[in-house]
């Protein structure tokens, strides 16, 4: 098994620190003061390239792929290997932070975003961290968001998305929460498959999925996500804030992220995503091959003007979310605004407005639920 101290500091950390500074600068700017970190906070950034989840690890080390299912299913009883019990004993305790009615409120508010949630998600979250080459490699080893395997696994991302913010998804045995538990087991036998090829370049990436990056991919789907929604003008009470934060720390903790890089508040994740940023590769080949795949996921369910629209759409939400520079670096056209500010418009009427009306949250949660069946059918699939 490979240790820190097999490995130096991965050349990617800092690779290129005048790109690192302009594509982190927004961030710095709303990360408040003290934003910078500390050489502490530096040191545990560059070492954090080289941790993997240790106790999913070892859990698959102890287990054979086809037994997982079966083992994590019987319990931590006496009866299975330590590894296991000791995987099911640590995600039975919750930590004293977990606040049944945060995740509850947490839920519902990503739940009442609707359509600009799923938007922000591709074109702000995943699009956006497609222009670091930080973690892609695995991503393209596997060939999980690659070509036309692109639209199904955004689909699947969306349903584990939908489990963690539906009703009791987050309670202990929720759908949510079992779906968070396997991709964390999914990202351990990936992990140690890539680990093991002789092909994967340790001195330039680390550990493949490793504790830096999986806390860096659970900032687009907090910090991230909520500065995007604002910029579509969707309202967002400080209250929802709040709870969103709680509730995808917790799914973080869930997945194995290390406690000192659980975003927790707003503030907090702000300047933890800008040391992520700031100390992130530039873009490379990969960037510009699943950027591509992204936008022009839906061609093979498309046609004629819906597929041109289904395009067009996605450059002008992404340019919008992400600006010129970034879709430089992705290698992608620029296109005008027109449908972020079409996302504007509208939500100034149905956040601002309609959403502070007398029932106004339920007639929210109707039309996000209305919205996202209608998604899927445009994708050709189901609930």
């Amino acid at each position: 098994m490979t240790t820190h101290a097999d490995l130096r500091v991965p050349r990617r950390f800092g690779m290129d620190r005048p790109w690192a500074e302009r594509a982190a600068r927004p961030l710095r700017l709303v990360a408040g003061p003290g934003a910078d970190p500390t050489e502490e906070e530096l040191a545990a950034l560059a070492t954090g390239l080289l941790r993997r989840d240790e106790l999913a690890a070892d859990l698959i080390r102890a287990v054979r792929p086809h037994e997982l299912h079966k083992a994590l299913a019987a319990g931590p009883s006496d009866d299975v290997p330590e590894p296991v019990r000791a995987f099911l004993d640590t995600l039975s305790r919750r930590p004293g932070w977990v606040d049944d009615e945060l995740l509850a409120r947490g839920a519902e508010a990503c739940r009442t975003f609707g359509m600009d949630a799923g938007l922000v998600l591709a074109y702000g979250s995943l699009l956006g961290g497609y222009r670091t080459a930080a973690a892609l490699e695995p991503l393209v080893r596997t060939g999980r968001l690659a070509g036309g395997e692109t639209l199904r696994r955004i689909q699947e991302t969306s349903l584990w998305w939908r489990a963690v913010t539906g009703p009791g998804g987050m309670a202990p045995g929720g759908a949510g929460f079992r779906a968070t538990v396997h991709v964390r087991v999914m990202h351990a036998l990936v992990n140690a498959r890539l680990e093991a090829d002789p092909e994967w370049d340790r001195e330039l990436r680390g550990v493949p999925i490793n504790q830096y990056d999986q806390a860096s991919t659970l900032g687009v789907f907090s910090t991230s996500f909520l500065l995007h929604l604002r910029l579509l003008g969707v309202r967002v009470p400080r209250a929802d804030a709040a709870a969103v934060m709680h509730l995808w720390s917790y799914v973080g903790w869930l997945m194995g992220v290390d406690e000192e890089w659980l975003p927790h508040t707003e503030r907090r994740g702000r300047r933890l995503l800008y040391h992520f940023l700031a100390n992130d590769p530039p873009p490379d080949a990969n960037s510009t091959a699943l950027a591509k795949a992204l936008i022009t996921m839906t061609d093979d369910v498309t046609s004629g003007w819906r597929r041109f629209y289904e395009r067009e759409r996605a450059l002008s939400v992404s340019c919008w979310l992400l600006g010129p520079a970034a879709m430089r670096d992705l290698g992608l056209p620029y296109r005008l605004p027109w449908y972020g500010l079409a996302r504007v418009g509208a939500n100034l009427l149905v956040s601002h407005v309609l959403g502070r009306l007398p029932g106004g949250r339920r007639r929210l949660l109707e039309r996000s639920e209305r919205q996202a069946r209608a998604q899927f059918e445009r994708w050709g699939a189901e609930l």
